[in-house]
């Protein structure tokens, strides 16, 4: 009788063995931090595995950087993958203790909630969160992820991202979430035109109804787009005629942080009684 079905064996064992190749991986990497270099039989002798599981488990590994051989090629430590790795992580770390003093005196300043986010693969990911006073009832969005393309985060990623960047990550036709959300790469490259010129993003009920944010960018130490910094809130507390006031605090916000992490360019000038330019 075959356990193959659903509810068989055959696929809890596959998703078994994938996860104890995991572990294993992990676990070379943890002897490898502590012992700096290990041969093939070392690291078998560690798992307590064959030497040629243990090979291709450390093959694998250096296929994608995360070890490499030594000049004698008879030992592994750990590769750059790890260091690129380590760099992520430390870049949002910093990002996040950076930012929040300046997120804190936004989220007071305008009483709405505030988030950073940044890019990650095709989609924008809140990194932090400030609650303003008015936010009551606060939607946790730390931790989410979220259409680029329907979110005033999102459209700053991507218009302040390097040339081609929305054509490589979108692709027609694009998801619609309310009848204000863009439909079209080219209509969002337009719109995304408008973004670069004004130096933020506002979306009107476009990721949900009766949700208003605005958006600026963050830039790190080499001038490049780290991050975007919003300002979101109920579209009745933040209806047209406040734009303008909420997008030049949170421009001054995101050219603090900009700051704070190194970028020295010329800040965002505010200017007054614009009227900034309403996405649908």
């Amino acid at each position: 009788m075959s356990n193959s079905g659903p509810g068989g064996d055959e696929g809890s064992n596959a998703s078994n063995g994938g996860v104890q190749s995991v572990d294993r991986a992990l676990t070379i990497l943890t002897l490898l931090a502590k012992r700096g270099e290990l041969g093939v039989t070392e690291i078998a002798k560690g798992l307590g595995v064959h030497k040629s599981t243990a090979f291709r488990l450390v093959a694998t590994l250096e296929r994608h950087d995360i070890v490499s051989q030594t000049e004698d090629r008879g030992k592994y430590r750990l590769g750059v993958g790890v260091l690129r790795l380590a760099g992520a992580t430390r870049v949002r770390l910093d990002l996040v203790q950076e930012s929040r003093p300046v997120t804190l005196e936004l989220a007071a300043r305008v009483g709405e909630t505030v988030n950073v986010v940044v890019l990650s693969g095709q989609e924008a990911l809140y990194l932090d969160q400030v609650a303003g006073p008015s936010a009551l009832q606060m939607h946790m969005w730390a931790g989410q992820r979220v259409p680029l393309h329907a979110t005033s985060n999102g459209k700053v990623l991507l218009a302040f991202a390097t040339p081609g960047t929305p054509a490589r990550l979108l692709h027609d036709p694009l998801a619609r979430f309310t009848d204000r959300t863009v439909g079209t790469v080219a209509e969002l490259e337009a719109e995304l035109e408008v973004v670069r010129a004004q130096g933020y993003a506002v979306a009107v009920d476009e990721l949900e109804q009766g949700l208003t944010a605005v958006s600026a960018p963050v830039f790190g130490i080499d001038g490049h787009v780290v991050a975007s910094v919003s300002a979101s809130g109920p579209s009745f507390r933040i209806p047209a005629g406040r734009l303008a006031e909420v997008a030049d605090a949170v421009q001054a916000a995101a050219d603090g942080i900009s700051r704070r992490l190194g970028w020295h360019g010329v800040p965002s000038e505010p200017m007054p009684n614009r009227v900034p330019a309403v996405t649908s």
